[in-house]
């Protein structure tokens, strides 16, 4: 006790954000020296831009200098096969995306978009001359980049989007129709747009491809969405596309129905589950730490049973997130992973996430809704990833077919 400390407050804050490196089962001591370091990389990342990320959260703000850091640092990749980018196996494309949600969900989604989303679309479907122009600058974070799927009326069913393109005169395309929830959909950048094709002349009449929208475009209005209780600090948005003049060469070739789609998502569940491992870890180590230091009744907080038996249940969560996510990468780099098996990781790895955020919130007390303890923001940000990639009732309904062989959606 200090000569300025008074009765009532002898610890003013709590030291909960520490990396503990929890991993009880030892899942990640093998990793080779190339994934160490590119995980030692986005480490490095999120403490440099941690606290600014807190108050941009607690602001409702988008600091897009720090989107565009993680792409000067080569972190937003995600695995993504192709001569023109730096190779990351699918676990060091997993254990960046967990670090970097470890320390802050809003750049975890910005990791999703640009890397998982965007820049795969780009990778897998785009000509040449595309990849040739975009690639790195989108890489790179030079540009921010934008995947645009889901619509105000149409989220868990996006294979019934609205959204139409139209061949204009003899060459170009237009395109017309509106899209919401689209992280860096305002940013100035670029967005990938899947529309429904609208002439009968064309080969691929009612199918669904992806056009390269320059966010400057004439008839391009991206609003951002407010009110939000999470991911604060990414702005996402409601995009208006008012007969939008596309030319010829804006639509990727590669694609050419809504199973295009489906291949990036299904790519980028195993990123989601990856990020609720990043949460639940964060708030697994703060109320772990917080246990020790907090002082009730005359001793530590881990010197109560109960308080001991709910570290372990959250530790047992926990071990079995690292698991599944390990098993993953595994079978990703063997090319083994089928998108059910994404489907369970998501799915399990979400749920398993809310309910340590949960314990976590409720073991720190009233200084668990205080947001320079992360748990809370944690806890809010765990809430848009469950929901993001397929809600937990699709993985479900994928996972049901799967196990069954009969389909029950609608």
């Amino acid at each position: 006790m200090t000569d300025t400390a008074f009765p009532g407050e002898r610890v003013p804050a709590y030291d909960v954000t520490q990396r503990l490196d929890t991993d009880y089962y030892a899942v990640f001591t093998d990793l080779p020296d190339a994934d160490r370091a590119a995980w030692d990389r986005a480490k490095a990342f999120v403490d440099e831009v941690g606290d600014r990320m807190l108050q941009a959260w607690d602001a409702a703000e988008y600091p897009l200098d720090v989107a565009r850091r993680m792409g000067e640092l080569d972190l937003v990749v995600d695995g993504i096969q192709h001569p023109a980018l730096t190779s990351l196996s699918p676990l060091a494309a997993g254990l960046v995306g967990m670090e970097i949600s470890r320390g802050d969900g809003s750049l975890g989604t910005v990791l999703a978009v640009q890397g998982g989303l965007a820049l795969r679309t780009l990778a897998l479907f785009g000509s040449d001359d595309q990849q040739e122009r975009w690639l790195q600058p989108i890489a790179s974070g030079q540009v921010l980049a934008a995947f645009a799927l889901t619509e105000p009326d149409h989220g868990s069913d996006s294979v019934s989007l609205e959204t139409v393109a139209r061949r204009s005169g003899t060459a170009g395309w237009t395109l017309r129709g509106t899209k919401k929830w689209i992280g860096n959909g305002a940013s100035g950048g670029v967005t990938f747009v899947w529309a429904r094709v609208d002439d009968e002349g064309d080969p691929d009449h009612g199918q669904v491809r992806c056009f390269l929208v320059p966010q400057d475009s004439p008839g391009y209005r991206g609003t951002i969405i407010t009110g939000k209780v999470a991911l604060r600090g990414i702005h996402q948005a409601h995009i208006v596309l008012d007969d939008v003049e596309l030319p010829a060469d804006a639509v990727l070739p590669g694609t050419h129905s809504f199973k295009d789609a489906s291949t990036v998502l299904y790519s980028t569940r195993s990123g989601v589950a990856w990020s609720a491992l990043g949460h639940a870890t964060a708030c697994y180590e703060a109320a772990l730490a917080y246990a020790t230091q907090r002082v009730q009744f005359g001793k530590p907080l881990a010197k109560f049973q109960m308080v001991q038996e709910r570290l372990a249940q959250m530790l047992d969560e926990l071990t079995a997130m690292q698991l599944y996510c390990r098993r993953l990468a595994d079978l990703e780099l063997q090319g083994l992973l089928r998108p059910t098996q994404a489907s369970l990781a998501k799915y399990h790895n979400t749920r398993a996430a809310r309910r340590v955020a949960s314990v976590a919130r409720d073991l720190l007390g009233g200084n668990g809704i205080l947001l320079e303890n992360r748990v809370m923001q944690h806890l809010a940000d765990i809430e848009a990833i469950h929901t993001y990639e397929g809600t937990e009732s699709v993985q479900a309904l994928l996972l049901g077919r799967d196990i069954t062989g009969m389909s029950a959606f609608a």
